[in-house]
């Protein structure tokens, strides 16, 4: 099999930006990919353009294994990204040739194979019962059988930081036997995440003078620091580094892959995504945090949805003059946007920023400011969440401040929702609403498989008719969070709707003591904000 060698990146092999997601970062508590979610997470990896996609482990879990055959059938096509297996070295006395869990290696059709071999003499003795002899001998054999078979072979130091502090020969007599049989990169691994920048970056720096190996890095999060140990080593001279998609892994979590690349890109001018990659960043991000089940970190570096949000005053007022005044980067960059966030804290400034965001000149109307800041103070006091919901935040402001605010597309006349919980078990919802749309008074039913899906679904097929946009509007997200009461009174509900017309996305919210009528509240503002802002911005 010839070599894959990554593609796309004008560093070309120079320098390799290497994810594990699908193998270290399915290790994080809650994760658990189906074979279809790995090869969604590995096209959008392609699309991003890593140079290495780590797959997993063929050979010791059936739902890897069946991800390489998947993906050697032609299910997986990848233009910039080589795909990898992960294994481990043949075990104690048997020839790598022999060895079940190297064949796999071999059998899963992968070009490059990552192996682990333990670095540190305490974990030879007591994980592997071998000597130090014996442990080179298995990666020497198994690096030397996998590129005598045309594989492309990376070690995995695991435990090398703390191998090298204990004993360091050791720890270089196992980078060594893989360099001499072959590998392409020995990886330093800070297997149990204790380590802190200026010591990676020395120990780089000293195992790269004594080796003359290429060195790549794979650190863990238990110190916070595995993105500044993972830069650290770069600037140390490590051309290949580990990363999982928002930090995923096992314990506290791996370097994240986005940061990593935003600090290698926006502060080092490193070319290591394709033209236009850093800019998918943001997409990419939150896209493989759906694919995982797991909210966007709203907080993330460089592409959380807070990473260039300001809620201060005094923020807001020198961003006016400035943005860069208190962006370190231009968000763009990596495909963020800076937001300026409307709550209680806001002030003037703030909403005249968000307003020109959307095309709403406030500057001369401080009447307009002034009622709707004191409307935005008011519901978010109740509950109400305009960070999250620009859509809905975009109405009320065209609401104050517009001479022609959006109109509902349809005016209630009333709604009801029941529950049918049927002899064998079944739980149905059927939901009937009466509108008038259109001149016309509408009264349509529709079941569904929760309440709020019966009630979106006959609102929809009460106004299909009369609103010809309406089928390429979908529900992308729902999200429910119970607030705290005042005392003596009910919990509040607070719901965001996001939802899509396949050429934008938008958020609504809703908020009221009863979940069905939060729901109701964020679904009408969704299909507002579509028929009144959306609409007219496509022209349409």
């Amino acid at each position: 099999m010839n070599r894959t060698e990554p593609a796309g990146t004008p560093m070309g092999d120079r320098f390799h930006l290497y994810d594990t997601t699908l193998r270290d970062g399915a290790q994080r508590e809650g994760i658990a990919y189906s074979v279809a979610d790995k090869l969604a997470v590995a096209r959008l990896l392609d699309e991003l353009g890593v140079g290495f996609i780590e797959g997993g482990w063929p050979g010791a879990l059936p739902k890897d294994t069946e991800f390489f055959v998947r993906a050697a059938a032609g299910e997986l096509s990848l233009r910039h990204a080589a795909l990898v297996a992960f294994g481990s070295t043949r075990r104690a006395g048997v020839r790598a040739a022999d060895d079940p869990q190297v064949r796999a290696l071999v059998d899963s059709g992968a070009p490059v194979v990552t192996l682990v071999a333990k670095a540190d003499p305490r974990h030879i003795e007591r994980a592997l019962r071998v000597d130090t002899d014996e442990a080179c001998a298995m990666v020497r054999d198994t690096v030397a059988h996998l590129v005598g078979l045309g594989r492309r072979v990376f070690v995995d130091a695991e435990h090398f930081f703390d191998g090298y502090a204990h004993d360091p020969e050791t720890a270089l007599r196992v980078l060594r036997a893989a360099g001499e049989a072959g590998a392409d990169v020995v990886v330093l691994c800070d297997t149990n995440g204790g380590q802190l920048p200026l010591g990676i970056a020395e120990t780089v720096a000293e195992v790269g003078r004594r080796t003359g190996l290429r060195l790549g890095i794979h650190c863990q999060d238990d110190t916070a620091c595995a993105v500044a140990n993972s830069v650290a080593a770069v600037q140390a001279g490590a051309t290949h580094v580990q990363c999982t998609a928002n930090g995923y892994g096992e314990r506290a979590g791996n370097a994240d892959l986005f940061a990593v690349t935003g600090n290698l890109v926006a502060k080092l001018g490193m070319d290591v995504l394709p033209e236009g990659g850093a800019a998918e960043l943001t997409r990419v991000s939150h896209a493989l945090a759906e694919l995982a089940n797991i909210a966007p970190d709203t907080h993330q570096a460089y592409v959380g949805s807070s990473a260039f949000a300001h809620k201060a005053g005094l923020h807001a007022s020198a961003i006016k003059v400035d943005p860069l005044l208190y962006n370190h980067i231009d968000p763009a960059v990596v495909g963020n946007d800076m937001r300026v966030l409307v709550t209680e804290m806001a002030g003037r400034a703030s909403l005249e920023l968000k307003g020109a965001e959307i095309g709403l000149d406030l500057t001369d109307r401080p009447e307009a400011l002034s009622s709707a800041l004191k409307k935005v103070k008011a519901l978010e006091s109740e509950g109400w969440s305009f960070e999250a919901a620009d859509a809905s935040l975009e109405l009320l402001l065209r609401a104050e401040a517009d001479d022609a605010p959006p109109e509902p597309p349809f005016a209630l006349e009333s709604y009801r929702v029941v529950l049918d919980h049927r002899r064998d078990g079944e739980v149905v919802s059927e939901a009937t609403v009466k509108v008038h749309v259109g001149g016309d008074r509408v009264i349509a039913t529709a079941e569904g498989n929760g309440p709020v899906n019966a009630l979106d679904a006959a609102l929809r097929q009460a106004l299909r008719r009369h609103l010809s946009w309406l089928d390429d509007v979908e529900l992308a997200d729902y999200k429910v969070r119970i607030l705290a009461g005042n005392p003596g009174t009910d919990a509040v509900t607070r719901v965001l709707v996001g939802s899509s017309d396949g050429q934008r996305e938008w958020t609504t919210v809703g908020v009221h003591a009863n979940i069905v009528e939060a729901s109701w509240l964020a679904l009408c503002d969704a299909l507002v904000y579509k028929a009144g802002v959306a609409t007219a911005d496509d022209g349409r």
